[in-house]
């Protein structure tokens, strides 16, 4: 543990911004997931609300720069192909 008052808050601040991070791309998994499950289910109006909240999570992991725009892009595509092999 650091002695330098500065240090001490750095700290403070680098974990609750490590915490605050893991939360928005936990939940990124989690509405990629959930996605999926519907998908599975042949739901094929949950699995359209579904896509839509994970695109929407993806998008706001990129913009707090947690993931790559290009692994969003890859998510999302991946996303849609089985959006649509249900839709069909």
């Amino acid at each position: 543990m650091p002695n330098i008052k500065s240090a001490i808050k750095r700290v403070n601040k680098s974990e609750d911004n490590r915490a605050h991070n893991h939360a928005i791309k936990a939940a990124m998994r989690t509405s990629i997931k959930s996605f999926n499950v519907k998908v599975e289910q042949n739901d094929a109006a949950g699995a359209q609300e579904a896509f839509l909240n994970a695109t929407k999570k993806i998008d706001k992991a990129v913009t707090k720069g947690l993931i790559h725009k290009n692994k969003a892009a890859r998510e999302k595509s991946r996303l849609s192909k089985k959006l649509n092999s249900v839709s069909a």
